[in-house]
């Protein structure tokens, strides 16, 4: 389409080229591309089950190489904390202690998780501090029947007025309480990275965040920054990125045309978690962890957490060494036995199931010779998340992929009855290696899957839009890497999407 003087420098402003905009608009004619999934990954197909010795040495091998890596924590940290306090906040808005109940309310609302926020209130890390500012808010705090302490409890909480948390990223929201220390979802990732990804003495770790939150992020590393190293006795180097403006995809109306503000601008909106390939682009080591920012667990639950995240990084060495044997083998003059130990490799070890076994040289060394990832999978129990795939791409080559629910055709029941026989789901535990045998790095931009882009339909000023989603960082973002899928317990994986998550028993400090 043809764009005005105003448009182009609003475009050329936020790094993109009328090209690229084009490109976005024509994939919103274009509708959402679904998935051909072909079977779902289970144990033996598609996922490895690791047995105790195995994990074991793969624990030992890390243990004993790490000391001679880099190592990098990567944790998507730019989540706000308003959809963790919905229910508190749907709470703040419609009870009425003078016209109801609150035992009422929640039979009405059928809200489980808000009902065990207030059974169970005491046992929150920042109850002590709520109150207090309850008390600062009403001096007859104490004169109030319960359910008028409860809600203004509530409303303390969320708001500015008190402790604030729904207007903090999340992973600023205090987690747990340790005897007078309160420690947020950012503090426990430290812990944790220093159990698994210390070299030398120093731990690194670098957090996705929005630009606007950098400072607070820095403000509380400085302020918890003794604490850690004292506990830990390691060295910190935290770094920080954001989501570059040229990420941002532009939005459209129900007749594809870019939608306008009321000021007459385009409007453009952040990509997605997808953007984030760019961030994980611009990282530089042996071995990366990818673990999303509200996943942690306290201190007395780190056992497992650790032992996986290292088993599952010796797996990747263990795989990564393999990989660049054969293609070293494979770049000088292989032989007919290198040829089918590397299609062995492939079909084996890496799952490359559209194989037929006449493959040349240089054909198995470009699939060979791509970034690798080991992704933890656990059995699903009920929880949200994408699961493990065998899906057939455009070009008729079967991968496995890690595939969101948006992706699915509903309407085809064939694909409905598959993704009813996936037995795990994502819990978004990554190990990856980014570096080519050289020592330099991949590039990451060139393994996406473009037409694993999301079309949405959003709101702005109460008027309909359609945004588009750029592939997700572990979904499309990855989808031609060569991936590994391991079964992991489900002791690894505590998110908190609601408070009331912090009510579990992972996330209690019991004999810390």
């Amino acid at each position: 389409m043809n764009f005005n003087e105003s448009d182009i420098l609003q475009i050329q402003d936020k790094g993109l080229s009328t090209e690229e905009v084009n490109r976005q608009i024509e994939i919103f004619k274009r509708g959402n591309i679904k998935v051909d999934i072909q079977e779902a990954a289970t144990i033996g197909n598609g996922i490895s089950a690791i047995s105790d010795e195995e994990r074991t040495e793969y624990i030992r091998s890390f243990e004993h190489k790490k000391e001679d890596l880099d190592l990098l924590k990567f944790v998507p940290a730019s989540g706000a904390a308003t959809r963790m306090f919905k229910a508190l906040h749907n709470f703040v808005d419609e009870f009425d202690p003078s016209k109801q109940e609150l035992r009422e309310y929640l039979d009405e609302s059928g809200d489980s998780s808000l009902r065990t926020f207030f059974n169970h209130i005491e046992k929150l890390p920042f109850y002590t501090e709520a109150i207090a500012a309850a008390k600062d808010d009403k001096s007859d705090f104490d004169e109030l029947s319960s359910d008028e302490q409860k809600k203004l409890i509530a409303e303390n909480v969320l708001y500015s007025k008190g402790l604030g948390l729904s207007d903090l990223p999340k992973g600023l929201v205090p987690f747990h309480k340790y005897d007078d220390v309160v420690v947020t979802a950012f503090e426990e990732h430290l812990y944790e990275a220093a159990k698994y990804a210390e070299s030398k003495g120093v731990v690194k770790s670098h957090f996705t965040v929005a630009q606007s939150d950098k400072e607070k992020f820095e403000a509380e590393f400085d302020k918890v920054k003794d604490r850690v190293e004292e506990k830990t006795g390691s060295k910190f180097e935290i770094t920080y990125s954001y989501q570059d403006p040229k990420t941002d995809t532009i939005a459209v109306d129900d007749e594809n045309a870019p939608f306008r503000t009321e000021e007459g601008s385009m409007f453009f909106r952040p990509g997605g978690h997808g953007a984030l390939i760019d961030n994980l682009n611009q990282q530089d080591a042996d071995v990366i962890f990818v673990k999303n920012i509200d996943n942690v667990v306290t201190w007395s639950n780190l056992g497992d957490v650790v032992d996986y995240k290292k088993m599952l990084a010796g797996k990747l060495l263990e795989l990564k060494a393999k990989a660049f044997g054969l293609i070293e083998k494979l770049q000088s003059s292989p032989s007919d036995e290198d040829v089918k130990e590397a299609s062995t490799f492939l079909a084996e070890e890496l799952f490359v199931k559209s194989l037929t076994g006449s493959e040349t040289a240089s054909e198995l060394l470009e699939k060979l010779d791509r970034p690798l990832r080991i992704c933890g999978m656990v059995k699903n129990e009920g929880e949200p998340g994408g699961g493990p795939f065998l899906v057939k791409d455009e070009e008729g080559e079967v991968s496995l992929q890690i595939i969101e629910g948006a992706q699915i055709d509903d309407d085809n029941p064939e694909q409905v009855k598959i993704v009813k026989e996936s037995t795990h789901f994502n819990p978004v535990d990554l190990v990856c290696s980014l570096r080519k045998p050289d020592g330099t790095t991949y590039d990451l931009e060139k393994y996406v899957d473009p037409n694993t882009s999301f079309i949405a339909n959003k709101t702005k000023d109460g008027k309909p839009l359609k945004a588009l989603e750029r592939p997700g960082l572990w979904n499309g973002a990855m989808a031609k890497w060569n991936t590994v899928f391991v079964e992991v317990p489900v002791t690894t994986f505590n998110p908190v999407k609601t408070v009331a998550d912090l009510l579990k028993e992972s996330h209690q400090p019991l004999n810390d």
